[in-house]
């Protein structure tokens, strides 16, 4: 089966793309623009299933559709609420609520796979799901969490985070005040929570924030080594695979 991912958001669609892979489907392709995807389907076979997020870096992702016609199945990935999407149900268009639960993609993948040959196709009506769309709603993401002190809770601003990383089954924020504190989370769960213009995940064990990097140095096998400002408490390395992102994002 070939599919492919539409995604703005390159941490997203890597994470969309890991559990689609647990579910054994493959995502090879993965296009971040409505330019790129235009492009793209204009020289390429078109896939079976497409996982598209609607509001992309340049334009709306319906527009693609209005520039090709395109055939394939179409599951969107959204953060847009669940009034505005009635509209694509009424189109046959499953769709899938940011951050993407696991579960919820294993049924919207089993209703694909349900489905006779000649039903994968949609049909959309451009003009009725715009209308819901004129005042669009903006990405809400995370600006602090609460976390247990002794028999407290404390509320920790977003900005007031170093860095993210994973310990010991664990996952702990690193505050400027060069405090740890345990989460209720994962850093995969994260992905889809933070600010992708101020958070990156370098590695599957960090996440870090571009306003708490000090420097950057050269490391063996063509990485990155990230100082803080304050935290120090190990090495803190890009790795390989995501330095060419990495670099895209500090851009």
């Amino acid at each position: 089966m070939n599919i492919i991912i539409i995604e703005d958001e390159k941490p997203s669609a890597r994470r969309l793309q890991r559990m689609l892979t647990a579910l054994d489907m493959e995502a090879e392709t993965m296009l971040h623009s409505v330019e790129e995807s235009i492009e793209w389907f204009q020289n390429n076979e078109h896939p079976d299933l497409i996982f598209l997020d609607i509001q992309l870096s340049d334009g709306l992702s319906f527009e693609i559709f209005e520039a090709i016609d395109i055939k394939s199945a179409v599951i969107f990935t959204t953060a847009y609420d669940e009034y505005a999407l009635q509209a694509f149900k009424l189109n046959s268009i499953d769709y899938l609520l940011k951050p993407i639960d696991e579960d919820d993609l294993e049924i919207a993948v089993s209703k694909f796979n349900a489905r006779a040959p000649k039903q994968q196709s949609v049909t959309l009506d451009f003009d009725d799901i715009k209308k819901l769309l004129v005042n669009p709603i903006e990405r809400e993401y995370k600006k602090r969490f609460s976390v247990k002190v002794g028999q407290h809770l404390k509320l920790i601003n977003i900005d007031d985070i170093e860095c993210f990383y994973s310990e010991n089954k664990g996952t702990y924020a690193f505050t400027v005040e060069g405090r740890n504190y345990l989460l209720d989370t994962t850093l995969e769960q994260l992905e889809d929570e933070l600010e992708p213009h101020k958070f990156f995940r370098i590695s599957r064990k960090f996440y870090v924030n571009i306003n708490a990097i000090k420097d950057m140095v050269s490391y063996t096998n063509s990485r990155i080594q990230i100082k803080f400002n304050t935290y120090n408490e190990q090495e803190v390395i890009v790795a390989r695979e995501r330095v060419k992102d990495f670099k895209e994002w500090l851009s």
